[in-house]
């Protein structure tokens, strides 16, 4: 996961829970459903970096032993 991918989806987890917190101390339903809403996005964001990798990683080595298949012949 690049680091800006990271620092991205770290930023809407925080700020999530932050407005999360408000929304629970300030009875704001409308404003703990955004903060909960916005930590789940930076959640997901989370996830779909680590298959966005996990897909280069396994195309990597797709290629490599394709590579290395052409080397035997």
């Amino acid at each position: 996961m690049s680091l800006n991918d990271k620092i991205d989806s770290t930023k809407d987890q925080v700020s999530g829970k932050a407005k999360e917190l408000e929304g629970k101390a300030t009875n704001d339903k409308l404003r703990e459903a955004e903060g909960k809403g916005q930590a789940a996005w930076g959640k997901a964001k989370d996830k779909f970096s680590e298959l966005k990798d996990a897909a280069k990683d396994t195309a990597d080595d797709v290629k490599r032993k394709l590579e290395e298949e052409k080397t035997r012949e």
